[in-house]
This record gives C-alpha cells, sequence and structure tokens, in this order.
C-alpha cells in the first residue's frame, strides 16, 4: 500500500472514492487468500451483500466479526434459533434473517466440504485451477459480473446446500479472495498482484 503522502496521487481503480473502500482495494482486494477462515469470511460478507453496496457491508465488518464468533465456521455451525433470533437484534450486523438463517447454514456445509477435501481452498481455487486468473481490463466497465468459472462454483456449492451463492455472489468472493486480479492495468494493484 502507498503511504499516507503518496496515497492520493496513486493511480488506482475508479470504484474506491473514499474510506473504507481505499483501504479495502488497497490492502485486501484481489490479493490471493488459501486461509479457510478468511473465505468464509467472503462468504458471510458477500452474502450479506446481495442487494446492498459494499461499502455498507465493510463498515459492519467489525460487527459481523463480533457476531459471527471471528468468522470461526466451526463455532457458527454450532448456532441455534435462540442464538439466530438474538443475531436479528443486533445493529451491528444486517438484521435479515434469510441472510442471518445462511450464514449459519452455509457454516454446517463449509465444514462438510473440508472434512470432503482437507480445506475448503483447495474446493474453492479448484474453479481456476489453483492459480490466479490474470485479467488485463482497462476499463471497470469491461469487468464482468460473472463468468464462466463462477457459474461453475455456484452450482457447485448449491449442489452442496449452500444458500446465497449465486454466480454473481461467487464471483464476487473470486474478486476479493484473489482468484480473478480485476483490478484495471493502470492500478498499481494490478502490477503487485500480477507477479
Amino acid at each position: 500500500m502507498p503511504d499516507a503522502t503518496a496515497r492520493d496521487t496513486v493511480e488506482r481503480c475508479p470504484w474506491p472514492t473514499r474510506e473504507p473502500l481505499l483501504t479495502y482495494h488497497d490492502t485486501e482486494w484481489g490479493t490471493p487468500v488459501r486461509d479457510d477462515r478468511k473465505l468464509y469470511e467472503y462468504l458471510i460478507l458477500d452474502g450479506a451483500q446481495a442487494g446492498l453496496n459494499w461499502e455498507i457491508i465493510l463498515k459492519r465488518r467489525e460487527g459481523y466479526r463480533k457476531a459471527f464468533a471471528a468468522f470461526d465456521p466451526a463455532v457458527v455451525a454450532e448456532y441455534d434459533t435462540a442464538k439466530i433470533e438474538e443475531l436479528l437484534q443486533d445493529t451491528g450486523i444486517i438484521r435479515n434473517r434469510r441472510k442471518v438463517e445462511s450464514a449459519v447454514h452455509n457454516a454446517r456445509q463449509f465444514l462438510e466440504v473440508q472434512k470432503e477435501f482437507g480445506t475448503f481452498h483447495e474446493f474453492f481455487w479448484s474453479f481456476v485451477n489453483g492459480r490466479t486468473i490474470q485479467n488485463h481490463f482497462q476499463t471497470s466497465a469491461e469487468i464482468p459480473a460473472v463468468t464462466p468459472e463462477a457459474e461453475a462454483m455456484s452450482k457447485a456449492l448449491l449442489a452442496r446446500g449452500f444458500t446465497f451463492v449465486g454466480p454473481t455472489i461467487c464471483y464476487a468472493i473470486m474478486q476479493s479472495a484473489g482468484l480473478v486480479n480485476d483490478h484495471v492495468v493502470s492500478c498499481f494493484r494490478h502490477t503487485e498482484l500480477s507477479k
């Protein structure tokens, strides 16, 4: 990440115009993630983001971290109906019943995938053959909302019982977790993540 003095002059993707988007873009978005807990975090956050904007979710990220046991799927998988009702009163998260129930349900499915593949990230990265797809988009308008890989991932997750994992959500997770490098080529992060 550029230092504070260079930060305002560095060239980056056009979408991060203010905090917390700037820090997220400059330090996280597109960085390859092979940590299961982090991938579960993205699964929760991108599912919660459906129909909303990413800035709203980032501003509530700490609320989600507290509500969902620092994104530990083994703990969240044990949440019961009473815990879900408690979460629906938590102003630190998006209080949408379907999304909260999905986060708990998906934790259980997540653990099943870990049993089957050894790690969730082995399964997750298999959709890109274990390597980041290096895109070379000149403008944000060129970046797709869905790709064949995201459609395949969505289909596989749905078949395993996951919810809130449509192809658009899957592609957003792929972008966040660095399965694709969708920084525009003029962005300083594109070069960093192409190495």
